[in-house]
C-alpha cells in the first residue's frame, strides 16, 4: 500500500507537470496565432499599397461592419496605407460607416490621415495638396459621388507627424446614409463598396474631376494622367475658340455636371456632386 501510494503521488505530480506544460503551450499558441493574424494583415495591406498618391479601397463585409458601427463595437475602420511616391508621404483613410460627431446616424464620414513615414525628413510640410474622395457607383450608370477639401495648413493634422498618425481631417458629411442603406443601391454591391482617395498633385480643375474619375481604373496611372492632360488642353482650346468667336458682351457658359451640391467644411470650401460618365 505504501509503495502504491508513493507511485500514485508520483503519477499525480507528473500529470500536474504535464498540465502546466500544456497550459504554457496553449498560451504560446494563442500568442502565435495573434502574431500570425497581425502578419497576415500586414501582408494583405502590402498587396494593395500604391505609390502614386491614389488609393482604391475595397470595403468588404459592408453589412457586418455597418452593424458593428451602429452598435458601437467598432465605429471606424482604416484603409491600407498608401504613398505619394516610393520616397513620399505615407497616408491612409479612416471611414466611419455610421457617421462621426454631429454626422452620426445621418451620414457616412470619411477622413484623411498623414502617417509617419521613413522619408519625412526630406519632405515639405505642412502638407498642402487638395484631397479628393470618391464613392464608386458600381453600375453602368457610374454616378460616382465626389467630394474634396484643401488642407488647413495651420492644423496639426497636416504638420510633420511625430507619432504613428496625425489627427484625422476630412468630410464628416460625406454621403447620406439613406443613399447606401437603400435596398439595391448602386454603391453597395455583393456586400462591398469602393472608395477612391486622390491626392491632387496635378491640380486637376474642379470641372474636370468627373472626367478624371470616369476613366478606366484598370488603365495605367500614366495613361490616365496623359488623358487628363489632353482633355484639359482640349477644353482650354475650345474655350479659347469660343472666346474669340463670341462678342465682348456675350457671356461664356461652362457646363457642369447636374446635381451639384455646394458644401462648406470647417476649414475650406468643399464641393460634392454626382458624376454622369455617359457624357464622356
Amino acid at each position: 500500500m505504501e509503495s502504491l501510494t508513493q507511485e500514485i503521488s508520483s503519477i499525480k505530480l507528473s500529470v500536474e507537470e504535464q498540465r502546466a506544460v500544456l497550459d504554457g503551450v496553449q498560451v504560446n499558441q494563442e500568442i502565435l496565432q495573434h502574431d500570425v493574424a497581425l502578419l497576415k494583415e500586414k501582408i494583405d495591406d502590402m498587396q494593395y499599397v500604391s505609390y502614386d498618391g491614389i488609393l482604391t479601397w475595397k470595403v468588404t463585409n459592408f453589412h457586418e461592419k455597418m452593424m458593428d458601427a451602429q452598435s458601437g463595437r467598432q465605429t471606424s475602420i482604416y484603409s491600407p496605407p498608401f504613398y505619394s511616391s516610393p520616397t513620399g508621404y505615407k497616408m491612409r483613410a479612416r471611414l466611419y460607416l455610421n457617421g462621426d460627431g454631429n454626422a452620426r446616424r445621418t451620414h457616412m464620414s470619411l477622413f484623411f490621415l498623414l502617417m509617419r513615414g521613413p522619408y519625412d525628413a526630406i519632405l515639405k510640410f505642412p502638407f498642402n495638396y487638395k484631397i479628393i474622395f470618391c464613392l464608386y457607383d458600381q453600375t453602368p450608370q457610374q454616378q460616382h459621388i465626389i467630394d474634396s477639401f484643401r488642407p488647413d495648413i495651420k492644423s496639426n493634422s497636416f504638420q510633420r507627424p511625430r507619432s504613428e498618425m496625425n489627427i484625422a481631417s476630412g468630410i464628416p458629411e460625406f454621403v447620406p446614409l439613406t443613399m447606401i442603406q437603400q435596398e439595391g443601391n448602386p454603391y453597395v454591391r455583393e456586400d462591398a463598396m469602393f472608395i477612391k482617395v486622390i491626392i491632387n498633385f496635378l491640380d486637376i480643375p474642379k470641372s474636370l474631376l468627373p472626367y478624371a474619375l470616369c476613366l478606366d481604373s484598370g488603365s495605367p496611372v500614366y495613361t490616365q494622367q496623359l488623358m487628363i492632360k489632353q482633355e484639359t488642353e482640349r477644353r482650354e482650346q475650345q474655350q479659347s475658340q469660343q472666346t474669340s468667336t463670341s462678342s465682348a458682351n456675350h457671356p461664356i457658359t461652362l457646363t457642369m455636371p447636374r446635381n451639384n451640391e455646394i458644401q462648406s467644411s470647417q476649414n475650406n470650401i468643399s464641393y460634392s456632386f454626382i458624376t454622369e460618365c455617359d457624357k464622356y
